[in-house]
């Protein structure tokens, strides 16, 4: 979403667009749809727009018809800041990516920086950080310091400002300068970094400590991460996260959200195979979408040997 997905930069497109924001609001998907295709012969080259015009087709039942659509937005822009191999991926005709394009998740929380904690917090009953810490001050005790954590996924800081309290050194990571932006106005970081979290870097000090509190929820395949984590922290090391959970046979899937959902096996078998071993699990509700819980699963490991 590295677009304002209601602007083309064609007055007469957008006022079509804007239109059709109104009927999709309105549950009139159909008219939507031939308003953002009326946008879009005037603005052809509109990478948000093919993506709008296949979100309405999608809600609106055409199938085939939103796909096409994807598809269009996807080869207009290959780096795929629009997300639309995981459209493509959750409509079943398309692979399922290893993770998320970097492009869209940066654009995604750069434009929701602004709001993030209200929304997710106030108004979704975010509980991620608050149920991670609690499992892994159950296994290491209340009284434990941490002489370096290092916030995988940091966004704006809430995870941060739970592992502060029990942290000598606490270092951030994020995609999004604009979350980082967020983190950094509440100094509880001690070094905030932007960037992938398959580059983070430790600096002079290995962590004894590693989370990613509702971030692996934009990587499939944990592998990459579970082994960069690996390369970074100290023996002995913890490395704790959480996942959306599913109970197929799959490792990782993509729900209609465009968030990756694991099975217990596709989370814990990757960790094992990069030196971890399992010390803690257990179910959790992460937050609510929709009025509906999303299950999710939260993990403890320890470095125990090489991957």
């Amino acid at each position: 979403m590295s677009e304002d997905l209601n602007r083309s930069g064609d007055g007469r497109a957008d006022r079509r667009s804007d239109y059709a924001a109104s009927y999709a609001e309105a549950g009139d998907l159909t008219a939507a749809a031939d308003l953002m295709r009326q946008a879009l012969e005037l603005r052809p080259l509109w990478i948000a727009g093919w993506t709008l015009l296949g979100g309405y087709r999608e809600r609106g039942g055409d199938t085939a018809s939103a796909i096409d659509a994807y598809r269009r937005a996807l080869s207009l822009d290959p780096a795929d800041g629009q997300g639309a191999a995981l459209k493509l991926a959750s409509l079943g005709v398309a692979a399922v990516p290893t993770s998320a394009p970097p492009a869209f998740v940066k654009g995604l929380f750069d434009q929701y920086a602004d709001r993030f904690e209200t929304s997710l917090v106030a108004e979704l009953g975010y509980a991620g950080p608050d149920l991670l810490m609690t499992d892994i001050l159950r296994l290491t005790g209340p009284s434990r310091r941490f002489v370096h954590a290092l916030d995988l996924g940091c966004g704006t800081g809430l995870m941060g400002e739970r592992l502060r309290p029990f942290a000598d050194r606490l270092t951030g990571v994020d995609l999004s300068p604009a979350m980082i932006e967020k983190a950094r106005r509440k100094a509880i970081y001690d070094r905030l970094d932007v960037g992938d979290i398959l580059d983070a870097e430790a600096g002079d000090l290995a962590p004894d400590l590693v989370t990613a509190a509702d971030v692996l929820i934009y990587v499939g395949d944990l592998g990459p991460v579970a082994s960069r984590v690996a390369a970074l922290v100290a023996p002995s090391g913890l490395f704790a996260f959480t996942v959306e959970r599913h109970d197929g046979d799959a490792p990782f899937v993509v729900g209609p959200s465009l968030r990756y959902r694991h099975s217990r096996a596709g989370a814990i078998a990757p960790a094992e195979a990069a030196g971890f071993a399992l010390k803690s699990e257990a179910p959790l509700v992460l937050r609510q979408d929709r009025g509906e819980p999303v299950e999710g699963l939260a993990f403890v490991f320890e470095r125990t040997g090489p991957g």
